[in-house]
């Protein structure tokens, strides 16, 4: 509504894409109530662009290839932007420079995305030129890197876990309590959608068929690419590595929720605290919307998975825009997982620039 009520807004020229899912959760309605809601304001000619996950996000038209290529290439970047943010923001000495950092790497690699015409082999190159060079700027933030932080990781919904305005820049305020956190990526996603849609493929129409190889020259080259622009930052990323392989995640989830039985985010979510857990954390919270339903599935098995991991501190938050006390809530969870870092026997692994 924003953007259509700016003083440029074209409708004919506009296109909104709202990806979508099949299945109860709410995340399938969202794309059929944007299009009632601009048919409601007289706006017929805008496009809502709805991708779904049913068939891995395939349904892109003409032109799909190239730009499948380079929203995954986004998502590579924008996710290595967070984790240098994440990794960094917590031991700066000046407030607000690894923010500032932040912003203007998304801004150029928005731009390097967004420039038409190039070549795949010449964006790429453009990527890790400015991943190098955003590597090289969280180096340079003023910081001090002192072992003991608690590390907490943060699972849940995909989207309220991402954005910072639904889930009241949790974040940042676990930091303010002196914690450090891994957040769940958006790649992660993806490789789960992929392993959904052969797994679905198998099932149905076997391993042998034109529609299953396209698949796995679709996911051969994703990880190509993910190597690619991965590589200028793998010393920096020391001890903070994700998933070889989205199976690790589905292994860890399967005692609980078998991955084949239990369709979406609360397998990662499960699966992912576990993970998580080995990599060293000190403790999970998982974000969730207002009576979500993968949250209340998850929240029913965190305490199985507690205790059968040292009592790791699990807490589900959910967000529904009333929550007045999460500073109170989450100051007594940095508390629990200080005492779980004190006890626990698998400590975390460091880069090499901490003391």
């Amino acid at each position: 509504m924003k953007i259509c009520r700016q003083p440029d807004f074209e409708p004919a020229k506009t296109a909104f894409m709202m990806p979508t899912a099949h299945g109860p959760c709410r995340f399938g309605q969202y794309a059929p109530y944007l299009r009632h809601m601009l048919d409601q304001m007289g706006l017929q000619d805008v496009m809502v662009f709805s991708p779904t996950s049913a068939n891995g996000y395939d349904g892109f038209g003409e032109n799909a290839r190239e730009l499948t290529k380079n929203l995954w290439m986004g998502v590579i970047a924008g996710d290595l932007a967070l984790k240098f943010l994440l990794k960094t923001r917590p031991y700066e000495t000046q407030p607000g420079t690894s923010d500032q950092v932040f912003q203007e790497s998304i801004a150029r690699f928005a731009q390097a995305l967004s420039t038409p015409g190039l070549k795949t082999k010449t964006r790429l190159n453009e990527l890790v030129k400015h991943i190098t060079q955003m590597r090289d700027q969280f180096r340079a933030v003023p910081a001090s890197y002192v072992k003991g932080r608690p590390l907490i990781g943060l699972v849940g919904e995909i989207f309220c876990r991402l954005n910072t305005f639904s889930n009241d820049d949790v974040a940042r305020r676990i930091e303010k309590f002196g914690g450090e956190c891994w957040l769940s990526d958006v790649a992660e996603w993806v490789w789960y959608v992929n392993w959904y849609v052969e797994h679905k493929l198998v099932r149905n129409r076997g391993r042998l068929n034109t529609t299953m190889l396209t698949h796995k020259i679709k996911t051969h080259l994703q990880h190509k690419y993910e190597q690619i622009l991965l590589a200028p930052v793998l010393e920096d990323l020391r001890g903070y590595e994700e998933p070889h392989d989205i199976r690790d995640v589905l292994r860890q989830a399967e005692p609980y929720l078998p991955p084949t039985g239990c369709i979406g985010e609360m397998v990662l979510s499960v699966g992912k605290s576990i993970y998580l857990q080995k990599k060293g954390a000190d403790g999970i919270i998982d974000i969730s919307p207002f009576t979500c339903m993968n949250g209340i599935v998850c929240e029913a098995v965190y305490p199985a998975i507690s205790k059968a991991h040292e009592d790791l501190p699990i807490r589900i938050c959910y967000f529904d825009g009333v929550n007045t006390h999460i500073d109170r809530d989450l100051e007594i969870f940095l508390d629990l997982a200080r005492a779980y870092q004190r006890r626990k026997r698998r400590q975390r692994v460091y880069p090499a620039y901490f003391e």
